[in-house]
């Protein structure tokens, strides 16, 4: 039996934007509007999304089968807390057939969709376990052209896009994300390297407040903020600019943090 392919379909950025609905042919190219169409399975960060994204999909291109017969399977999500090490095995143990699962309709011949709310699946978002088990696998696996915004963000920055690294998330305790902040800083002073990162939107500002709060003068600061959106925008500045003209942040709204440290 020839098997299936998995698709990395990229979604749009605007997840959460209610009235800020970007028209899908603006930001993905028909080639992969045709493709969301003609799959039938789907591994997804979360159902509801996927099916808001494929009513949108349908308006362009008719789906192979109807919405409510679309299968689409919701990623594992890891367990919360620990437990003894013999549930702790369990569990994995039960994680390690749930992945397998999303990965059997390829192994039957279907083609599989992995669909994270926004952006590139399995960067900065999950997914990547599914793809590293279809490699194991010997299924083929096509990324599909589409938004990232921490590829967008690095671009628009002006910041070194040669050398840059995603961090994610910062502690939210104001001492360790300090902390953390001086680490970033000095790696990317020594290296060159751009440190790029990403916040809960509503914690936008708390962010660019202990970046100016913590960060040397000479460092770059580059904040992009709603991308792919009508009034996105991207300001790189040194910190001692920044702090002279700060910028207000959106809370509700997502963005790209990034910095580069100075020699």
């Amino acid at each position: 039996m020839t098997r299936g392919r998995l698709f990395l379909v990229p979604n749009t950025l605007d997840f959460g934007m209610d009235g800020q609905e970007v028209d899908l042919r603006e930001v993905l190219p028909d080639a992969v509007l045709a493709c969301a169409a003609s799959i039938t399975h789907w591994a997804a960060e979360n159902a509801k999304t996927t099916r808001a994204f494929l009513k949108r999909v349908g308006a362009i291109h008719p789906l192979a089968v109807p919405l409510q017969e679309q299968r689409i399977h919701e990623l594992p999500r890891p367990p919360k807390g620990r437990g003894p090490a013999a549930n702790a095995a369990t569990a994995a143990a039960t994680e390690d057939k749930a992945w397998a699962a999303l990965l059997q309709p390829a192994l039957d011949g279907h083609d599989v969709g992995l669909i994270s709310e926004a952006g590139m699946p399995a960067v900065a978002d999950p997914g990547a376990r599914l793809v590293a088990a279809a490699h194991a696998a010997g299924v083929e696996v096509v990324p599909l052209v589409g938004p990232s915004s921490l590829l967008m963000a690095i671009a628009a920055s002006g910041l070194n896009g040669q050398s840059f690294a995603f961090v994610g998330y910062l502690p939210v305790d104001t001492a360790a994300r300090a902390a953390r902040l001086k680490d970033l800083e000095s790696w990317s002073a020594r290296e060159q390297q751009t440190q790029l990162m990403i916040e809960t939107p509503y914690r936008n500002g708390a962010l660019l407040q202990a970046l100016l709060a913590t960060l040397k003068p000479g460092t770059l600061l580059s904040v992009s903020c709603g991308l792919s959106l009508k009034d996105a925008w991207t300001h790189s500045a040194s910190v001692a600019q920044w702090r002279q003209a700060p910028k207000s942040l959106p809370d509700k709204v997502p963005a790209v943090f990034a910095i580069l440290g100075a020699r």
